[in-house]
C-alpha cells in the first residue's frame, strides 16, 4: 500500500449504528483499503490504494451493501439535498400520523374508560398504507441488511411491525376470538419516524460549527485585473492577485498587506476575541473580518490552500473518525440484533407456555424488538464528537483526530517546550558585555556576523539588533553549526565562535559564566575571535503574558508540568521561577527532547508534549498527545495531534477541559443508552411494557443522548 489516496463519500440510508459498522466491515475487506464510516456524519473516511481499486467500485460495495454513496459536494449543495430529504420525510410522517391518529384514538379512549372500536376494515385501510408504503424503509433496509449476512434497526422494526399487523390480518380474515393489534403496528412506524425526524434536526444541529466556518468566507472579491477593479467570484482568483478589503467586509482569500492599516477580527481562526492590527507586511487570512481601515493585498493562497479550507478539512475529517471507546460500541451493535431477535423468540414461546395466550406471548415479543433498537447506542459516541471538534474549532483549537481528542482527557504529564511556548520565541538583546579593549560594535559585528548562518531565534535576535544599531556584518564562510550548542565559521579569514559559555570551554576558552545574568533568566552568548574571547552578549526572551496562569490552570487539573530547555540550568530555573513550574530539565539538546518524552512514557504515564519548532518534531510524534503551536513550524504542525491557532499557553488548558468534558458526555451517553436497553428488554420480555409506549421510548432514546450532546456547545473557554 505505497499509493494511498484519500476520499470521504456521503452515505445514504444508514439508519444505526450496526448499519455503521457493516458497511465499515464490508469496504475494510477490499484490497489495500481502510474505511471509517461514521452514522453522526453520515460519511465514509476512505483511504485506498487506486492501482488496486478504483473509486467506482467503492461506490459499488457501498450500493451493494445496500446503502448509496457519493462524492462529497460543497457544504452548501450537500445541506441543500440533505433538506430536501428531510421535506420527504416530513411530508410521509404526516400522511403516517394522520392515518394513525383514529387508530391511536380508540387505543386512549380505552385507557379513558370508553370502548370504541373502528369496524376491521376500516382499522386495515388505514393501517395497511403505513404498513408497506411508510414503512416500506424497514423492509427494504432489512432485506439489504440480511443479504449483507448482518441486522440492523429496521429488522426489529419490521419484525414487530409485520408480526402484529399480520396477526390482526389473520383475526380479521378467520374471525378468531383475539383482539386486533393494527394501532400498534401502525403507531410503532409513526413513532419511528417522528424519532428520526426529532433525530435528524438534532444531528443537523452538531454540525452547526462547520457550517459557520464554511457560511464566514465571502463569495466575491474586489480584484485589480487590467488596471481595473473588478468584482469576481473568489473561485476564480489566482495566487498573486491584488485585491481590495473594505471596511466593514470579510478578506476573500490568505494574503499579505500591501498598503493600509485596519484592526481585522481573527476570532474563527484563532478564538482571540481582541481584533488584531494589521499593516503592511502582516499576513490576512479568508473569512477573517476587517473592521475601519482599506486594505490593498496580494494573494498567498486560494481555494482549497487557504488556512480557513485547511481548518474545514481538519474539522471534517476529526469528526469522521472514531475514538477507541466507540469500538465497544460497535462491537456490541454488531451483535446486538441477533441477540434481541433470540430474547424475543424465548419471550414469545415461554408467555405461550406459561399463559396458552397465543396473543399476549406474540404482543410482548413485538415490544421486545421495538424497545432494543440500538440507534442510541450508535450515536452515543460521535455525536458527542461531532459537537466537541466543532466547539474546539470555533476556538481555535484544530484537533486532527478523535482518538486524539479522547487521549487528551488522560493525560498526567506535560512537557513544555520553553522557546515559543512558555515565551513568545521573539528573544532581544538586553547587554553587550564586550572584554577589555574590545567595543560594543566591535563585539556585536562579529556576532550579528556569524548570526548570518543560523536560523536560530537567539541568532536572528543578535542579527536584528546589530541593524538597529546600523551595524553593517561581514561576510562568514566555512559554517559549522551544533544544535542547541552554537557555531564555527570564518570571518575575513579569521575562525570564529558563537555559542553557550560551555561550548566556548570546550572550544579552549577560559570563561566568565556571567551567573549574574543567568539568575534573571537571560541568555548570555560567548563571542570569540581567533584564540580571543571578544565578550558575551545577553538575550532575553519573555514570557507570554498568560503562560503563568496557564500553569496555575494545568497544576488544579493535576497535571504534571515539565520545562524542557536547552538554556543552562540557571536560566531554565529563572524562567521556571517565573511562570510558576517547579520541575524542568535544563541543557537539553534537541536530538534528546523525543528520548525524555519516552523516559516519561516508560513510567507509564500520559504524556503531553507542547512545541513550535522543527526540532520540536520528534518529541511531539513520540508524545501520547502532542500540541503544536500554530505560530511554529510547518513540520511541528503535521507532526502535532492538536494545532493550536492562538500561540497560547491557555488553548492547552481550554483542549484538556473541552476532552474532558467530552468523555463526560460520552459516558453519559452510553450509560444511558446501554441503561435504555439492559432495563427496557426485560421489563418488555415480562409484560410490563405495551408496544406502543417501548416504541415511543425507543423513539425518544435516540433523541436524548444527541440532546446531551448538544449540550458540550454551552462549554466555554477559559479565554472568553
Amino acid at each position: 500500500m505505497t499509493n494511498l489516496v484519500h476520499t470521504d463519500l456521503q452515505v445514504t440510508g444508514m439508519h444505526c449504528a450496526a448499519c455503521s459498522a457493516r458497511l465499515e466491515k464490508a469496504l475494510c475487506q477490499l484490497p489495500d483499503v481502510k474505511a471509517s464510516v461514521s452514522i453522526a456524519t453520515e460519511k465514509a473516511h476512505i483511504e485506498y490504494d487506486p492501482d488496486s481499486i478504483s473509486l467506482s467500485d467503492l461506490i459499488k460495495t457501498i450500493q451493494d451493501t445496500g446503502y448509496d454513496a457519493h462524492l462529497m459536494r460543497d457544504f452548501a449543495a450537500e445541506k441543500q439535498a440533505r433538506a430536501k430529504t428531510l421535506r420527504g420525510e416530513e411530508i410521509r410522517f404526516v400522511i403516517s400520523a394522520l392515518l394513525t391518529a383514529p387508530l391511536l384514538a380508540q387505543m386512549l379512549l380505552m385507557f379513558a374508560g370508553i370502548h370504541f372500536m373502528l369496524p376491521a376494515w376500516l382499522q386495515f385501510l388505514l393501517a395497511t398504507p403505513v404498513q408497506f408504503w411508510i414503512g416500506r424503509r424497514f423492509y427494504s433496509g432489512s432485506w439489504s441488511s440480511l443479504r449483507g449476512g448482518a441486522a440492523n434497526m429496521d429488522v426489529l422494526v419490521a419484525l414487530g411491525t409485520s408480526a402484529a399487523y399480520f396477526f390482526s390480518c389473520t383475526v380479521m380474515l378467520f374471525g378468531l376470538n383475539q383482539a386486533l393489534y393494527f394501532e400498534a403496528s401502525a403507531t410503532l412506524i409513526t413513532l419511528v419516524l417522528l424519532g428520526k425526524l426529532l433525530e435528524a434536526h438534532a444531528k443537523n444541529k452538531t454540525s452547526s460549527a462547520l457550517e459557520a466556518l464554511v457560511n464566514l468566507q465571502p463569495k466575491m472579491a474586489h480584484v485589480e485585473r487590467s488596471d481595473a477593479m473588478q468584482d469576481i467570484a473568489i473561485e476564480h482568483m489566482h495566487v498573486d492577485d491584488v485585491f481590495w478589503v473594505r471596511p466593514g467586509e470579510s478578506v476573500p482569500v490568505d494574503g499579505v498587506v500591501m498598503d493600509g492599516t485596519s484592526s481585522v477580527d481573527e476570532s474563527m481562526l484563532t478564538g482571540e476575541s481582541l481584533p488584531q492590527n494589521k499593516q503592511a507586511d502582516d499576513k490576512v487570512y479568508a473569512a477573517t473580518f476587517n473592521g475601519q481601515g482599506l486594505l490593498k493585498c496580494r494573494a498567498l493562497a486560494v481555494g482549497a490552500h487557504t488556512q480557513l479550507a485547511a481548518i474545514i478539512r481538519l474539522v471534517e475529517q476529526a469528526q469522521g473518525s472514531k475514538a477507541a471507546i466507540q469500538k465497544l460500541a460497535d462491537k456490541i451493535s454488531a451483535v446486538f440484533v441477533p441477540a434481541v431477535v433470540s430474547i424475543a423468540l424465548v419471550t414469545f414461546a415461554a408467555w405461550w407456555l406459561i399463559s396458552g395466550n397465543f396473543s399476549i406471548a406474540l404482543i410482548n415479543a413485538v415490544a421486545v424488538l421495538v424497545i432494543s433498537c440500538p440507534c442510541a447506542l450508535g450515536l452515543a459516541t460521535p455525536t458527542a464528537l461531532v459537537v466537541a471538534t466543532g466547539r474546539a474549532a470555533q476556538s481555535g483549537i484544530l484537533v486532527k483526530d478523535a482518538e486524539a481528542l479522547e487521549r487528551t482527557h488522560k493525560l498526567t504529564v506535560l512537557l513544555l517546550d520553553k522557546t515559543g511556548t512558555l515565551t513568545t520565541g521573539k528573544p532581544s538583546v538586553t547587554d553587550l558585555l564586550p572584554a577589555l579593549g574590545i567595543s560594543d560594535a566591535e563585539l556585536l559585528k562579529t556576532a550579528a556576523s556569524l548570526a548570518q548562518g543560523s536560523t536560530h531565534p537567539l541568532s536572528r535576535a543578535l542579527a536584528d539588533h546589530a541593524a538597529k544599531l546600523l551595524i553593517s556584518p561581514a561576510l562568514a564562510v566555512n559554517i559549522n553549526e551544533f544544535s542547541g550548542m552554537g557555531l564555527l565559521a570564518e570571518v575575513d579569514g579569521v575562525a570564529c565562535l558563537l555559542g553557550s559559555p560551555s561550548f566556548a570551554q570546550q572550544k579552549g576558552y577560559s570563561i566568565n559564566a556571567q551567573p549574574d545574568l543567568q539568575q534573571q533568566g537571560k541568555t548570555v552568548i560567548a563571542i570569540a575571535r581567533g584564540a580571543t574571547l571578544l565578550g558575551y552578549i545577553a538575550v532575553a526572551d519573555q514570557l507570554r503574558s498568560s503562560s503563568r496562569e496557564a500553569i496555575a490552570k494545568l497544576v488544579e487539573m493535576k497535571i504534571r508540568v515539565v520545562m524542557i530547555s536547552g538554556d543552562n540550568q540557571a536560566t531554565a530555573q529563572a524562567i521556571a521561577k517565573q511562570a510558576g513550574i517547579s520541575e524542568f530539565r535544563a541543557e537539553v539538546l534537541p536530538q534528546d527532547k523525543a528520548a525524555l518524552v519516552q523516559s516519561f512514557k516508560a513510567n507509564e504515564q500520559m504524556v503531553g508534549m507542547v512545541g513550535d519548532g522543527i526540532n520540536d518534531a520528534p518529541a511531539l510524534a513520540a508524545a501520547d498527545v502532542s500540541f503544536a503551536m500554530k505560530s511554529g513550524s510547518d513540520i511541528a504542525i503535521e507532526a502535532a495531534d492538536i494545532t493550536l491557532m492562538q500561540s497560547d499557553l491557555m488553548s492547552v488548558v481550554d483542549a484538556i477541559s473541552l476532552s474532558r468534558a467530552t468523555l463526560a458526555k460520552i459516558h453519559q451517553n452510553l450509560f444511558f443508552a446501554f441503561g435504555y436497553n439492559v432495563m427496557g428488554i426485560p421489563l418488555a420480555a415480562f409484560g410490563m411494557l405495551n408496544p406502543v409506549i417501548a416504541g415511543a421510548a425507543m423513539a425518544m432514546s435516540s433523541v436524548s443522548v444527541v440532546s446531551n450532546a448538544l449540550l458540550l456547545k454551552r462549554w466555554k473557554s477559559h479565554r472568553s
